[in-house]
């Protein structure tokens, strides 16, 4: 693998990301008028989501047509390069077409099982968090770092849920949050509040299930911006998904016991 891969491959997840984010932007302004479609409860799918989604694997395809694409709403796509796409056209579905302006566009990269580039972009605010493996992570030209706070009583965690499990593990998570003296703050985008991890504004994230395309980017965000994240493997992650818990480097370890004490 030469150098110009990884770094052609990066710089061309940003460029995507900008112009697809443009494009679901159009849409979230005219979000009262979207077609919708009930995949599960609390699941959907609109015209911006599949429209969003073409976009990116077209753009993909015509820079690196070896490489493979997994995607939230198409077919996977098979490619010989090694490297595998992994994108959420419009992560945060609830909040995008009730007109709620947190969501995100979302781009990962996958090469010999690490996740190697990872954007996640808030078209919104015009907000791109954004790593490489090796390189560091940025909001949009700024270097990112988690928070350096060291109790989980400074600031706020994300928590998450969805209709893939039960509920009865967030309830116990919210309620040892609340325990613990700590803020729990849920904006309905897994990707978006790994993202503030990585800059932040918050301290942790924890949800027991998510899919490969809603998390692999800010795991490596994560990560490059100094945190700590539950180790996964990549490969089974794009496959059937994994549970997530990333934080800051000083409260990791109470952010992971409060999880573990609701779902284990």
């Amino acid at each position: 693998m030469s150098a110009s891969e990884p770094a052609a491959r990066y710089a061309a997840a940003r460029r995507i990301a900008a112009e697809a984010g443009a494009l679901a932007l159009e849409y979230f302004r005219g979000w009262d008028r979207l077609t919708i479609e009930t995949k599960g409860h609390q699941d959907f799918v609109s015209e911006a989501d599949r429209n969003v989604e073409i976009l990116v694997r077209k753009r993909l395809a015509e820079a690196f047509p070896d490489d493979a694409i997994l995607g939230e709403e198409g077919a996977p796509s098979s490619g010989t390069s090694g490297y595998t796409w992994v994108i959420d056209p419009i992560d945060g579905t609830t909040n995008f077409i009730n007109g709620i302006a947190q969501w995100c566009v979302i781009i990962a990269c996958v090469h010999q099982g690490r996740v190697v580039i990872g954007v996640v972009h808030d078209p919104v605010l015009d907000e791109m968090h954004h790593a490489s493996l090796g390189g560091g992570a940025f909001l949009n030209d700024r270097p990112a770092r988690c928070s350096a706070k060291t109790r989980l009583t400074e600031g706020s965690i994300g928590v998450g849920f969805s209709g893939r499990t039960g509920a009865e593990g967030i309830k116990r998570l919210v309620g040892l949050a609340i325990d613990a003296g700590t803020v729990f703050w849920r904006n309905g985008s897994g990707g978006l509040s790994l993202a503030y991890v990585a800059s932040g504004r918050i301290l942790g994230y924890a949800e027991e299930h998510m899919n490969g395309w809603d998390f692999l980017a800010g795991h490596l965000i994560v990560t490059e911006a100094g945190g700590r994240v539950e180790p996964v493997e990549a490969d089974r992650a794009m496959q059937v998904g994994a549970r997530v818990l990333a934080g800051a480097p000083a409260v990791f370890d109470a952010m992971r016991g409060l999880a573990l004490g609701a779902w284990d």
